[in-house]
């Protein structure tokens, strides 16, 4: 219970990673506040997890995209808990397609949900943190935005332009009590995975040093770490979870 008496937010809760994360930190003991922004059913399954395992939790609807609705979100979560401790800046979307076949409406899609998403919450959460001298926040990035990827031009520059962000605002953050990480998954068993033809899925394993896809749960594990005193001399940082694919 390491993180007992900690409030969490995590955005893009309702599924896969970002799911696994928010049962994770309840399970060290934090209250966990599950951001979805359409899929309800799905946000309150991840809700369902955390309280069968005996932790807290509740859920919050507003769209990363949305500074507004942002600081609406997150003055609602002070109000009732007095702080926000640590913030998970999951929530994600891809558009993948050759890059002479990408048109403008993806670009704003995926840029404007996965990076300016995570600008927006760091910005609006960071106040909050300034003010109690103390905060982990914790980007999700991918092994895409490290190393690329064929078809994922627009996903790989808003992944890595999550590395760039965390770096700065680790500098920014740091004389404030905040760490600022970022985690880079690689290829995991996931909904999307699991579609991918079996040729396809063994031509990734076979590039996997591992051997294997990873979980969810082994990228949730990290961010655990991140969010614990465990990280406290830890920042600006970016941390693999992908089985040796990118080195």
């Amino acid at each position: 219970m390491i993180l007992k008496g900690q409030v969490a937010l995590v955005t893009g809760a309702s599924r896969g990673i970002g799911r696994a994360i928010a049962v994770g930190l309840s399970h060290a003991g934090a209250h966990v506040v599950v951001n979805y922004r359409d899929n309800q059913a799905a946000a309150e399954e991840s809700l369902k997890a955390i309280r069968a395992t005996g932790g807290q939790g509740e859920l919050c609807r507003f769209d990363i995209g949305e500074e507004g609705q942002i600081e609406e979100a997150i003055k609602k979560i002070i109000d009732g808990h007095k702080k926000v401790d640590i913030v998970v800046n999951n929530a994600g979307v891809t558009a993948d397609n050759l890059l002479i076949r990408a048109k403008s409406a993806d670009w704003d899609q995926v840029i404007g949900t996965n990076l300016k998403g995570t600008v927006l919450c760091t910005k609006v959460v960071a106040r909050s943190m300034i003010r109690e001298r103390y905060g982990r926040i914790i980007n999700v990035s991918s092994v895409v935005g490290q190393m690329g990827n064929v078809g994922q031009s627009l996903y790989a520059a808003s992944k890595a332009g999550i590395i760039g962000f965390t770096k700065a605002i680790a500098r920014e953050l740091a004389s404030r009590g905040v760490t600022v990480n970022a985690v880079a998954p690689g290829f995991i068993e996931s909904d999307m995975t699991a579609r991918l033809p079996e040729k396809l899925r063994q031509e990734f394993i076979d590039a996997i040093p591992l051997g294997r896809l990873g979980t969810c749960e082994e990228v949730a594990e990290m961010v655990v770490f991140l969010a614990g005193p465990g990280a406290a001399y830890i920042t600006g940082q970016v941390f693999s979870v992908n089985g040796g694919l990118y080195m």
